[in-house]
């Protein structure tokens, strides 16, 4: 069976629900009597198996159906959850092969009266659908609320990890990255499930710090588990600090994953002041820039070098960004740091940006890690690194120098001369265009994706600089030459 695709932006519905509908009539006679649901489907092939995405209750009349034992067969491989037989008009009674085939590969099969429409199912289970999303929003609406009144008391790290531990039904507990317990609350666990978690632990946020190199692949933000049907799962907390949101759950409910980054996001901000000299320093250092002081003046006090990287992020399916997410990006990137400017968030990292690694459901451009005098070009780097990300429809791309040849041997002031006398017909609109053009080697539709317009737009703004500047851009010294005038001009 191929790879299952993200399920529906809704809870899976017990296949128990939909028989509970008394006006539907439905009557399970084989097969398992548990089953989720997340799709309805009706087919009347042979072999709908091309055509299922796993989950669905698939209805049929079954008006091809030859070999019962084959069909529910390759049903199963396609992980369909259940199949609705309807009676009438192509069979007066389910046939008893088909009983026999569900009953052998574990596949529920229910019966649908004559009475009862296909279409009357799907909106039943649509409908269900709806009502389970409800009740999920409004779980994790109180339980965000819930979990903000608790980081708001005097103790805010033990009352988030009390209040986590009630809405999830089980036990929470900060641990260091050796697997010690710093605070916990909710039921005890077993020695087995606490030396689980300890070893979970150690696998998102190793003890030892590893030195960032190329082939050396960061450790995953969370890990999974179960122990004796307990599900156990670690979360590292953002910022540095080797600390680790650890769980142990009865069951793992639908919204339980969105209760726990919420608490994540906060836990992280709440430990970040323990970080120790290094975070107090930053924070001496933002406050004196809002007192006026000059970015010479704070660098010193940043640490690392004074070296920061930008990141900029968008959400890979196209959905908006908020500060709730921004805020998880950022703790999953290591920082408190972030902010959310229309769809794109930016996240400012303390230190170099190898050790930032790709984020699941986002698109990264990086800068190059600047003093807090370059910060605007570091910006600018990470814009630009993200619309070649999105171009090139890849996960991260970094900003990489410009590599040092010929250009090197002109002095900066004569080439930044030079770049403004060529360029100066261009408007910066019309420049930028042109520099992610050449960038792009010419294409007209990854540049539209990059600069997020039309391809039309894209060739009229080209073509529009190549009128300004009187030049024939498919001539390569041409290019080569106003892609140096470019360079030198940002």
């Amino acid at each position: 069976m191929p790879d299952s695709p993200a399920g529906p932006p809704a809870p899976p519905i017990p296949l128990a629900e939909l028989l509970a509908r008394e006006e539907l009539g439905l009557r399970r006679i084989a097969g398992p009597a548990h089953a989720d649901l997340l799709w309805v489907h009706t087919s009347e092939m042979a072999d709908p198996y091309p055509y299922l995405l796993g989950g669905e209750l698939l209805l049929t009349a079954g008006v091809q159906l030859s070999d019962a034992d084959t069909y529910v067969a390759r049903l199963v491989e396609a992980g369909a959850s259940a199949l609705g037989f309807g009676v009438a008009p192509v069979h007066d009674t389910v046939p008893a092969a088909l009983v026999e085939a569900c009953e052998h590969h574990g596949l529920p099969l229910v019966e649908v009266p004559p009475e009862t429409r296909f279409t009357a199912i799907a909106r039943a289970v649509w409908r269900l659908m709806a009502e389970a999303r409800h009740r999920e929003l409004r779980r994790v609406t109180r339980a965000q609320q819930a979990l903000a009144t608790a980081a708001a008391r005097p103790d805010p790290v033990p009352a988030v990890l009390r209040q986590l531990a009630v809405q999830l039904e089980g036990r929470a507990a900060l641990l260091t990255a050796d697997g010690a317990v710093l605070h916990a609350a909710g039921g005890r666990t077993a020695p087995d499930v606490q030396t689980a978690l300890a070893r979970l632990a150690r696998v998102v946020t190793p003890a030892a710090p590893q030195t960032p190199s190329p082939s050396r692949k960061p450790s995953p933000s969370s890990a999974t588990d179960t122990r004796a049907g307990t599900h156990l799962f670690a979360y590292a907390l953002g910022g540095g600090q080797g600390m680790v949101l650890a769980l142990a759950t009865p069951r793992r409910d639908a919204g339980d994953h969105t209760v726990t980054g919420i608490a994540v996001v906060l836990l992280s901000l709440l430990t970040a002041p323990h970080q120790g000299a290094d975070a107090a320093g930053r924070s001496t250092a933002l406050v004196r820039l809002l007192l006026g002081a000059s970015p010479q003046d704070v660098a010193p006090l940043l640490g690392d070098g004074g070296s920061w990287t930008v990141v900029h992020a968008r959400r890979a399916d196209g959905a908006p960004a908020d500060p709730l997410n921004a805020g998880a990006l950022g703790a999953a990137l290591g920082s408190a740091l972030s902010e959310v400017d229309r769809a794109t968030v930016r996240v400012l990292l303390p230190g170099p940006h190898e050790a930032v690694a790709p984020q699941p459901g986002w698109t990264l451009g990086v800068s190059e890690p600047s003093p807090v005098t370059a910060l605007r070009d570091a910006d600018t780097q990470a814009a630009r690194a993200l619309g070649h990300a999105e171009a090139t429809r890849t996960a991260l791309t970094r900003h990489r120098p410009g590599i040092e040849g010929l250009a090197s041997l002109i002095p900066p002031d004569r080439a930044a001369a030079h770049a403004r006398a060529l360029l100066a017909p261009l408007t910066e609109p019309l420049a930028e265009t042109l520099r992610c053009w050449l960038s792009l080697h010419g294409s007209w539709d990854r540049t539209a994706v990059a600069l997020k317009v039309h391809r039309n737009t894209v060739r009229q703004r080209v073509a529009r600089c190549a009128a300004l500047l009187d030049m024939d851009l498919d001539d390569m010294d041409v290019r080569t030459e106003l892609w140096f005038a470019l360079r030198s001009q940002a």
